[in-house]
């Protein structure tokens, strides 16, 4: 399994952005990556996923506005916000997974919150 950490969480007002990293131990350009949010009280969400060839994904919720990337060579992927709502207000975690439907390693996440 593939170590994660994410970063850049933190409070922005509506209509900011933020860019969540991630930093992955090994090798990300065998695994496919995705973006996960779970706000207070409800069930884990799809934010947005990468494949292995770079084919994106993303939740309705966030088509638009989220944009995934991936680095192989740094081994990052990062999730850019723009134009943030308060229902955008969650932990964000990072996932690496054989496909971009089936993760097995999965970070610590990180707190993005959204005022209004």
């Amino acid at each position: 399994q593939v170590q994660l950490v994410e970063s850049g969480g933190g409070m922005v007002q509506a209509g900011g952005s933020l860019r969540l990293s991630c930093t992955a131990s090994g090798r990300t350009f065998s695994y496919a990556m995705g973006w996960f949010r779970t706000e207070s009280g409800k069930e884990r969400e799809f934010v947005a996923a990468i494949s292995q060839s770079a084919g994106t994904y993303y939740a309705d919720s966030v088509k638009g506005r989220f944009t995934i990337s991936r680095d192989n060579a740094k081994n990052m992927v990062y999730l850019q916000m723009n134009s943030l709502k308060p229902e955008d207000t969650a932990d964000y975690y990072c996932a690496a997974g054989s496909t971009y439907y089936n993760y097995e390693s999965w970070g610590q996440g990180t707190q993005v919150t959204v005022s209004s």
